[in-house]
């Protein structure tokens, strides 16, 4: 639990006895490769839909018109994981969370994060700092992609995912990238 509890001090302070409370509102969560955390089409009640990523990749993707699989970004250990907008909301998500490797994750419902959100005093600024953040994240992830080539863009992944590179799909990186996985085979003999 010390790496979950790291993580929330960086928005806050908070007591052994806040700290306490806090974990008991929360569950630990194994989704085994491929299995999903939260999937499209449904509105996120169940008790893993906020949480923590302890060991293990997710990768947030989603299906296009044409069907194609596409992958938004991928987030890692040490990282918070949530469809916030659509819990929040209480609305069906357009996305999936889907495991890339095995995972273990700490999570809330959404009962129990209104539960620490009535208990723990100044919550609320230190959730509204986490959701600024992981949202700060997923457009930084992506904006960068946008203005680059593709080689750029790779060389790019493997300076800020330097591990993933090894633990991820290479299918999986090319839709990141926006490109095919042949191009993606070509950038990476040009490279070595």
């Amino acid at each position: 639990m010390e790496a979950p509890l790291s993580y929330l001090l960086q928005f806050g302070n908070l007591n052994q006895q806040q700290t306490e409370f806090i974990y008991s509102m929360a569950e630990e969560l194994k989704i085994r490769k491929d299995e999903y955390f939260s999937g499209a089409g449904k509105i996120p009640r169940h008790l893993q839909q906020v949480g923590f990523v302890v060991e293990g990749i997710i990768r947030i993707c989603y299906h296009n018109n044409e069907g194609e699989d596409i992958t938004k970004y991928f987030i890692d250990k040490n990282h918070l994981i949530a469809n916030y907008q659509y819990f929040e909301a209480n609305t069906e998500a357009s996305e999936y969370l889907q495991a890339v490797t095995d995972c273990k994750l700490i999570v809330f419902s959404k009962q129990n994060c209104e539960n620490i959100s009535n208990t723990v005093v100044g919550w609320d600024s230190i959730q509204n700092k986490m959701i600024q953040k992981f949202l700060l994240q997923k457009l930084e992830r992506r904006s960068i992609l946008l203005e680059q080539d593709g080689t750029t863009r790779y060389l790019t992944f493997l300076e800020k995912f330097p591990t993933l590179v090894n633990l991820v799909p290479l299918a999986y990186i090319a839709s990141y990238l926006g490109i095919t996985p042949s191009s993606l085979s070509r950038i990476r003999k040009n490279i070595r």
